[in-house]
């Protein structure tokens, strides 16, 4: 008798382990949902991170929550989401630095494409190629011009940013050679770009419009392969003879061997996000493009980054250091 009881409640004890699972994924969120970020708040992730977290939290019913950890380019960050529980209560909105990374980076703390679930791209925000208006310059032919007969230089957010690796995209492509000078973080390039001591730069589309259109910057052109709203008069890099594409792009993902199950509910809440009216005025406002790709496109599109900014680092020269 007591081996048969202990057998029965021994079979019951498997049951419920097995349904226990199955169970938590139905009732997925039954409890609040942290994304993280891998930059400071109030920044452009920040900002999108927020657009999306609102209604996420409407849709499924529980309160997502953005916690911050900044530094070393995101992979902090990073570095934490892959060593979370895969349950589907710590979550990232990445963004380009996942890609960049791996190429600019002698080493990093996880693999970016096997530690990882891809959910669902957001969107991205071309970047705006803008010169100071002390150079005798309106567009990309004649920066070009002027590049071949003195030297020129152009700052960046950061060594290894996608700002820096646009510079290097041009300077192959049009056999040029801007000075890279890096900065730490958009607002002391800001400064010395405004000021003249640094003369060209790639930067987010809004800070782009603003100066533009206030003559404090000179639009050349737009690193994309199509024209924004908020920038209609400028053309793309291709219309101007150079067709590069850089921009700062958004999506979320998950820590590997995340439940299908709980993967296919976050990619339908977020793709029911961005198909809201609202979500896609806000982001026209930031100049940023909604672009929703599903868990499987992500995935393709982050491989193809990868490929991408490891070649333009190769045919750059540079050397990757932490």
């Amino acid at each position: 008798m007591k081996k048969t009881l202990a057998a029965v409640l021994g079979f019951l004890a498997l049951i419920g382990a097995a349904v226990s699972p199955a169970i938590a994924q139905d009732n997925y969120p039954n409890r609040p949902v942290k994304i993280l970020i891998g930059f400071p708040v109030g920044g452009l992730l920040d900002t999108v991170s927020r657009i999306v977290v609102e209604k996420l939290t409407t849709l499924m019913g529980q309160q997502f929550i953005i916690e911050a950890r900044a530094g070393a380019g995101g992979s902090i960050a990073t570095g934490a989401l892959a060593k979370a529980d895969p349950d589907g209560y710590t979550i990232m909105m990445v963004n380009d630095n996942h890609a960049l990374n791996p190429a600019t980076m002698a080493s990093l703390p996880y693999d970016s494409v096997k530690d990882f679930q891809m959910i669902g791209f957001v969107g991205y925000t071309p970047l705006v190629f803008v010169a100071h208006p002390s150079l005798p310059i309106k567009d990309v032919k004649g920066l070009v011009d002027l590049a071949k007969k003195e030297t020129l230089t152009y700052g960046s957010v950061g060594p290894g940013s996608a700002s820096h690796l646009a510079g290097e995209m041009l300077n192959g492509a049009a056999s040029i050679k801007l000075q890279h000078i890096p900065y730490r973080g958009g607002a002391p390039a800001m400064i010395d770009l405004l000021a003249g001591h640094v003369k060209t730069m790639f930067l987010s589309p809004v800070i782009g419009l603003r100066n533009i259109e206030a003559n404090k910057l000179t639009g050349l052109a737009l690193a994309a392969d199509k024209r924004l709203d908020i920038l209609p008069n400028l053309p793309t890099m291709k219309e101007a003879g150079y067709p590069l594409e850089a921009s700062y792009w958004f999506g979320l993902m998950a820590p590997a061997k995340t439940p299908p199950a709980i993967v296919a509910k976050l990619e339908k809440a977020l793709a029911d996000t961005l198909a809201m009216p609202d979500v896609r005025k806000k982001f026209a406002d930031l100049g940023a493009i909604v672009e929703p790709l599903n868990s499987t496109r992500f995935d393709a599109y982050m491989r193809a980054e990868l490929v991408k900014w490891a070649d333009v680092v190769k045919k750059a020269g540079l050397t990757p250091t932490n």
